[in-house]
């Protein structure tokens, strides 16, 4: 009763949960990124948000753990602060442990970088995924400030999003610059399928499929460290 209390506490504060009853019994972090990614600013009260200074320890801790094994990040984000989402990010590329994502709702705007930092990247065939240029957030004074910083930030995120997928920066570029697809904006929105064709994320599955994946990802690890010692 005690361990179903703690495992409850777990998801309630960090969204997190660790899975290991599985039949091969491979000890799994599994890691929710829900709502906006929230900052250095707290979002408004009644808005569902992922803290990044709960998931850069967990992060931390899964890297220097010797039971976890492997990460499974579910992702439903409509983006959030630029800063706090890259930092997650890559974090999260950083690891040396395998490491699944799996894009559910919508993983929007910073959420990109998110879902293709893992070493391979799911997305239901409803998901949706959107690109966007960067947008000014009033923290430099003047336009040309203001435009070049927000160019490198672009830059930051496009050189990212291409380093850890099959897309290049340039295709990024284009569909950021979109103006058919959004109606009130330039960027460009892909559906599960495309998001695949576009080289952003490695394959189209749900649940099942990523489990799958990361535990086949886990076996070849655990071989390595045979072979090795």
């Amino acid at each position: 009763m005690e361990n179903a209390e703690v495992k409850q506490e777990q998801i309630r504060e960090t969204g997190s949960l660790d899975l290991e009853q599985g039949e091969e019994k491979h000890k799994i972090r599994l890691l929710t990124i829900i709502g906006e990614i929230e900052g250095h600013e707290s979002v408004a009260g009644s808005t569902k948000a992922t803290k990044y200074e709960h998931l850069l320890p967990m992060l931390a801790e899964i890297e220097d753990s010797d039971e976890i094994e492997g990460l499974l990040i579910l992702l439903n984000t409509l983006g959030g602060d630029i800063e706090a989402g890259l930092s997650i990010a890559e974090m999260i590329a950083s690891l040396s442990k395998p490491t699944v994502s799996l894009v559910l709702g919508g993983s929007h705007s910073i959420g990109g970088p998110l879902a293709v930092a893992a070493k391979y990247s799911f997305i239901v065939p409803s998901g949706t995924m959107i690109i966007h240029p960067v947008r000014s957030n009033g923290m430099f004074i003047g336009v040309e400030q203001s435009l070049r910083n927000m160019i490198r930030t672009q830059d930051r995120i496009t050189r990212f999003l291409a380093a850890h997928s099959r897309i290049s920066q340039r295709r990024l570029e284009e569909l950021m610059l979109n103006p058919t697809e959004l109606v009130k904006d330039v960027g460009t929105l892909l559906e599960g399928r495309d998001a695949v064709r576009e080289g952003l994320i490695d394959e189209v599955g749900g649940m099942s499929d990523a489990l799958l994946k990361l535990h086949e990802m886990i076996r070849l690890e655990r071989q390595k460290k045979y072979k090795n010692m």
